[in-house]
Protein backbone atom coordinates (compact mmCIF):
# COMPACT_ATOMS: atom_id res chain seq x y z
CA UNK A 1 0.00 0.00 0.00
CA UNK A 2 2.57 2.02 1.44
CA UNK A 3 4.58 1.79 -2.20
CA UNK A 4 1.27 2.19 -4.47
CA UNK A 5 0.87 5.66 -2.54
CA UNK A 6 4.50 6.73 -3.15
CA UNK A 7 4.53 6.17 -6.44
CA UNK A 8 0.83 7.48 -7.09
CA UNK A 9 2.09 10.87 -5.25
CA UNK A 10 5.60 10.86 -7.45
CA UNK A 11 2.92 10.06 -11.37
CA UNK A 12 0.63 12.54 -10.36
CA UNK A 13 3.42 15.38 -10.03
CA UNK A 14 5.19 14.05 -12.89
CA UNK A 15 2.08 14.23 -15.08
CA UNK A 16 1.24 18.28 -13.34
CA UNK A 17 4.84 18.72 -14.76
CA UNK A 18 5.46 17.15 -17.98
CA UNK A 19 5.94 19.47 -21.10
CA UNK A 20 2.15 20.53 -22.17
CA UNK A 21 2.95 20.98 -25.94
CA UNK A 22 0.10 18.70 -25.79
CA UNK A 23 -2.99 20.58 -25.78
CA UNK A 24 -6.27 20.09 -23.29
CA UNK A 25 -8.23 19.28 -26.63
CA UNK A 26 -5.94 16.26 -26.94
CA UNK A 27 -8.24 14.25 -24.44
CA UNK A 28 -7.21 11.11 -25.61
CA UNK A 29 -3.71 12.18 -25.43
CA UNK A 30 -4.08 12.87 -21.52
CA UNK A 31 -6.64 10.04 -21.41
CA UNK A 32 -3.68 7.44 -22.58
CA UNK A 33 -1.40 9.55 -19.81
CA UNK A 34 -3.55 8.57 -17.24
CA UNK A 35 -3.94 4.56 -18.20
CA UNK A 36 -0.34 4.62 -18.08
CA UNK A 37 0.09 6.36 -15.20
CA UNK A 38 -2.08 4.10 -13.43
CA UNK A 39 -0.72 1.26 -15.32
CA UNK A 40 2.87 2.01 -13.79
CA UNK A 41 1.84 2.76 -10.71
CA UNK A 42 1.00 -0.71 -10.32
CA UNK A 43 3.50 -2.29 -11.95
CA UNK A 44 6.32 -0.22 -9.93
CA UNK A 45 4.91 -1.02 -6.27
CA UNK A 46 4.25 -4.43 -6.99
CA UNK A 47 8.08 -4.74 -8.39
CA UNK A 48 9.27 -2.64 -4.94
CA UNK A 49 6.89 -4.64 -2.77
CA UNK A 50 7.74 -7.90 -4.39
CA UNK A 51 11.21 -8.72 -2.80
CA UNK A 52 9.66 -8.25 1.00
CA UNK A 53 6.79 -10.29 0.04
CA UNK A 54 8.67 -12.95 -0.85
CA UNK A 55 11.14 -12.64 2.30
CA UNK A 56 8.30 -12.81 4.18
CA UNK A 57 6.19 -15.39 2.16
CA UNK A 58 9.17 -18.05 2.84
CA UNK A 59 10.44 -16.99 6.05
CA UNK A 60 14.10 -16.43 4.22
CA UNK A 61 16.18 -15.20 7.57
CA UNK A 62 19.49 -15.82 6.53
CA UNK A 63 21.08 -12.40 7.53
CA UNK A 64 22.71 -12.44 3.76
CA UNK A 65 19.55 -12.43 2.05
CA UNK A 66 17.89 -10.13 5.29
CA UNK A 67 20.60 -7.53 4.12
CA UNK A 68 20.01 -7.85 0.43
CA UNK A 69 16.50 -7.06 0.64
CA UNK A 70 16.31 -4.70 3.69
CA UNK A 71 19.04 -2.36 2.85
CA UNK A 72 21.11 -3.02 -0.51
CA UNK A 73 17.87 -3.74 -2.70
CA UNK A 74 15.63 -0.82 -1.98
CA UNK A 75 17.40 2.27 -3.36
CA UNK A 76 18.57 0.90 -6.57
CA UNK A 77 14.68 -0.64 -7.26
CA UNK A 78 13.46 2.75 -6.17
CA UNK A 79 15.59 4.83 -8.17
CA UNK A 80 14.22 2.43 -11.24
CA UNK A 81 11.03 2.58 -10.32
CA UNK A 82 10.81 5.97 -10.58
CA UNK A 83 12.60 6.44 -13.72
CA UNK A 84 9.89 4.20 -15.29
CA UNK A 85 6.84 5.83 -14.26
CA UNK A 86 8.33 9.30 -15.60
CA UNK A 87 9.32 7.37 -18.82
CA UNK A 88 5.38 5.62 -19.22
CA UNK A 89 3.31 8.77 -17.77
CA UNK A 90 5.60 11.06 -20.16
CA UNK A 91 5.87 8.76 -23.33
CA UNK A 92 3.28 10.85 -25.55
CA UNK A 93 5.98 13.46 -25.21
CA UNK A 94 8.53 10.94 -27.67
CA UNK A 95 5.65 9.68 -29.17
CA UNK A 96 4.36 12.81 -30.61
CA UNK A 97 6.67 15.15 -29.86
CA UNK A 98 7.19 18.66 -27.83
CA UNK A 99 7.77 21.84 -29.15
CA UNK A 100 11.09 23.42 -30.25
CA UNK A 101 11.79 27.39 -30.14
CA UNK A 102 14.94 29.13 -31.68
CA UNK A 103 16.75 31.59 -29.32
CA UNK A 104 13.97 34.42 -29.08
CA UNK A 105 10.99 31.77 -27.68
CA UNK A 106 9.47 31.36 -31.11
CA UNK A 107 8.34 27.88 -32.25
CA UNK A 108 9.52 26.51 -35.09
CA UNK A 109 8.75 23.20 -34.89
CA UNK A 110 7.14 19.96 -32.78
CA UNK A 111 10.24 17.16 -32.34
CA UNK A 112 9.91 13.60 -30.92
CA UNK A 113 13.98 13.56 -30.70
CA UNK A 114 13.78 16.83 -27.99
CA UNK A 115 11.10 15.09 -26.18
CA UNK A 116 12.97 11.55 -25.94
CA UNK A 117 15.81 13.95 -24.80
CA UNK A 118 13.68 15.55 -21.88
CA UNK A 119 11.53 12.61 -20.77
CA UNK A 120 15.63 10.92 -20.93
CA UNK A 121 17.04 13.45 -18.19
CA UNK A 122 13.53 13.56 -16.49
CA UNK A 123 13.74 9.60 -16.01
CA UNK A 124 17.64 10.00 -15.20
CA UNK A 125 17.05 12.39 -12.77
CA UNK A 126 14.39 11.21 -10.81
CA UNK A 127 16.24 8.09 -10.27
CA UNK A 128 19.25 10.09 -8.97
CA UNK A 129 16.98 11.75 -6.74
CA UNK A 130 15.57 8.85 -4.94
CA UNK A 131 18.40 6.29 -5.66
CA UNK A 132 20.79 8.33 -3.00
CA UNK A 133 17.32 9.30 -0.75
CA UNK A 134 16.92 5.26 -0.06
CA UNK A 135 20.60 4.38 -0.26
CA UNK A 136 22.69 7.54 1.61
CA UNK A 137 20.62 7.38 5.38
CA UNK A 138 20.76 3.45 5.49
CA UNK A 139 24.51 3.86 4.99
CA UNK A 140 25.09 6.41 7.61
CA UNK A 141 21.94 4.67 9.94
CA UNK A 142 24.61 2.09 9.74
CA UNK A 143 27.54 3.81 10.74
CA UNK A 144 25.75 5.44 13.47
CA UNK A 145 25.11 2.13 15.11
CA UNK A 146 28.68 0.76 14.17
CA UNK A 147 30.16 3.90 16.01
CA UNK A 148 27.31 3.08 19.33
CA UNK A 149 26.27 7.04 18.77
CA UNK A 150 22.51 5.74 19.69
CA UNK A 151 21.88 2.44 21.65
CA UNK A 152 18.33 1.91 21.85
CA UNK A 153 16.31 0.32 19.18
CA UNK A 154 13.60 3.09 19.78
CA UNK A 155 15.57 5.73 18.86
CA UNK A 156 17.36 4.35 15.36
CA UNK A 157 13.75 4.24 13.65
CA UNK A 158 13.23 8.16 14.43
CA UNK A 159 17.14 8.83 13.04
CA UNK A 160 16.75 6.69 10.39
CA UNK A 161 13.44 9.21 9.34
CA UNK A 162 15.70 11.97 10.17
CA UNK A 163 18.34 11.26 7.93
CA UNK A 164 16.10 10.43 5.04
CA UNK A 165 14.32 13.95 5.06
CA UNK A 166 17.55 15.82 5.49
CA UNK A 167 18.77 13.89 2.71
CA UNK A 168 15.87 14.07 0.60
CA UNK A 169 16.01 17.70 0.97
CA UNK A 170 19.47 18.33 0.04
CA UNK A 171 19.03 16.29 -3.24
CA UNK A 172 15.66 17.74 -4.50
CA UNK A 173 17.92 21.18 -5.55
CA UNK A 174 20.48 18.71 -6.56
CA UNK A 175 18.00 17.24 -9.56
CA UNK A 176 16.62 19.53 -10.64
CA UNK A 177 19.63 21.32 -11.51
CA UNK A 178 20.99 18.05 -12.91
CA UNK A 179 19.75 18.99 -16.21
CA UNK A 180 18.22 22.57 -17.02
CA UNK A 181 14.86 23.78 -17.23
CA UNK A 182 15.31 24.67 -21.12
CA UNK A 183 16.92 22.19 -22.42
CA UNK A 184 18.94 22.44 -25.21
CA UNK A 185 19.34 20.84 -28.63
CA UNK A 186 21.99 20.87 -31.74
CA UNK A 187 20.80 21.14 -35.45
CA UNK A 188 21.92 18.33 -36.19
CA UNK A 189 19.89 16.52 -33.83
CA UNK A 190 16.60 17.95 -34.92
CA UNK A 191 14.78 16.38 -37.68
CA UNK A 192 15.13 17.41 -41.29
CA UNK A 193 11.63 19.17 -41.31
CA UNK A 194 12.39 21.07 -38.82
CA UNK A 195 15.85 22.65 -39.92
CA UNK A 196 14.48 22.84 -43.69
CA UNK A 197 11.81 26.18 -42.07
CA UNK A 198 14.82 27.89 -40.38
CA UNK A 199 18.40 28.44 -40.40
CA UNK A 200 18.80 29.08 -36.62
CA UNK A 201 22.04 27.16 -35.13
CA UNK A 202 20.29 26.59 -31.54
CA UNK A 203 17.23 25.53 -30.55
CA UNK A 204 15.79 25.21 -27.17
CA UNK A 205 12.72 23.26 -25.42
CA UNK A 206 10.59 22.98 -21.83
CA UNK A 207 12.34 19.72 -20.15
CA UNK A 208 9.52 19.76 -17.42
CA UNK A 209 10.20 18.56 -13.67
Amino acid sequence: FLQFVFHTYTTAFTLINGNHTLKAEEYSVQQKQIMLGLGAISYAACVGALPLTLVNRYALKSPLIQLVVRRLLPAPLFGLTSAFTVAMVRSPEFDNGIEVMDRNGKVVGVSKKAGEKAVRETALSRAVLFGTTFFLPEVLTYLVQRARFVKSPRVLGPVRMFVMMSVLAGMLPVSFSMFPQCGEIKREDLEPEILSSTEETEFFYNRGI
